[in-house]
């Protein structure tokens, strides 16, 4: 039940505010944002790199309201791009982006985000890396995917995330694998209603399997975001059985969680990419993470009690 009242407080501004200025929440938060900053992002890639991980960095913002807000988003990406090219960081570090903090929520915010987004993908290319269309609530999929269909046009190692336990989900993998795309596959992260989506943990990790079968299977780059250890072991059958090398898929994983095991496959010659956020605007996402995963949500408790 924590669940869907989390993912509700992550839409609330007044609870957005009581915990944003609690004094114990920004050590905590470090856990899974790595600083707001720029030069701490990358300092954290560096160090991640080094370890033999590879990285995918994520300004967090979403649901711009206003043109301007969406323009600072892709001025935050433009940068980004810079410090990759400048330090040669393009081969081992890529980037995220959520069309909905270019625009995409506006009117006409499908147009809005395109133009917004593709200078964007244009720079990355220029560093040597690619970007990555991260999945928002269901109402956004169909833009995403059109967006990521004319961005493919010109750039077809852009990336998208599709999540599995939309009803669609599957019929978007087989489609995406044919083409040949990079697909990161999640569970899905947005409280969605029992019309569009899977309510139950086992029909989410059955379907998430099962659209883990259509990429691998079908020609596409699986990009298997998940901490669950069950679906880690799975991944790696499917592929043996698709015949796919080592460097055919990767894992996925948050920054922050299970860092033990991200460095576990690493060692075993898998390519495990790690999802590094950073920027102000991270109460969103980290009340996603809580609402995630049972262990995170004891983690930000015991921080609270402990420092009273």
């Amino acid at each position: 039940m924590l669940g869907p009242v989390l993912l509700a407080a992550a839409r609330s501004d007044g609870i957005r505010r009581l915990v944003s200025s609690a004094p114990v929440t920004r050590p905590v938060v470090e856990r899974f944002v790595p600083g707001e900053r720029l030069d701490q992002a990358v300092a954290t890639a560096d160090r991640l790199t080094g370890d033999g991980l590879t990285v995918t960095f994520d300004h967090l913002g979403e649901n711009v309201s206003d043109a301007a807000a969406a323009l600072r988003a892709r001025d935050a990406y433009l940068a980004l791009a810079d410090a990759l090219a400048g330090a040669g960081r393009g081969d081992r570090v890529e980037m995220s982006v959520k069309l909905s903090a270019f625009g995409q929520a506006l009117p006409g915010g499908h147009d809005i985000a395109l133009r917004a987004v593709l200078p964007v993908v244009e720079a990355a290319d220029r560093a040597g890396t690619t970007v990555t269309l991260d999945a928002e609530d269901h109402t956004t999929t169909e833009s995403t995917l059109a967006v990521l269909a004319a961005l493919r046009e010109r750039f077809p190692a852009t990336g998208v995330a599709v999540q599995a336990y939309l009803f669609r989900a599957e019929a978007d993998c087989r489609a995406l694998a044919a083409s040949g795309a990079r697909v990161r596959l999640v569970k899905g992260a947005y409280r969605e209603p029992p019309t569009v989506a899977h309510q139950r943990r086992a029909a989410v990790d059955l379907a998430y399997v099962r659209c883990l079968r259509a990429l691998m299977e079908g020609g596409a780059y699986a990009m298997v975001a998940t901490h669950d250890p069950r679906l880690i072991a799975v991944a790696q059958s499917v592929a043996r059985r698709a015949g796919l090398p080592g460097d055919g898929y990767e894992f996925q994983m948050l920054y922050g969680i299970r860092p033990q095991e991200q460095a576990r496959l690493a060692a075993l010659g898998h390519r495990v990419r790690v999802y590094v956020p950073y920027g102000t605007d991270w109460y969103g996402y980290f009340t996603r993470r809580l609402a995630e995963r049972p262990a995170n949500l004891a983690f930000f408790l015991r921080s609270l009690v402990s420092r009273r």
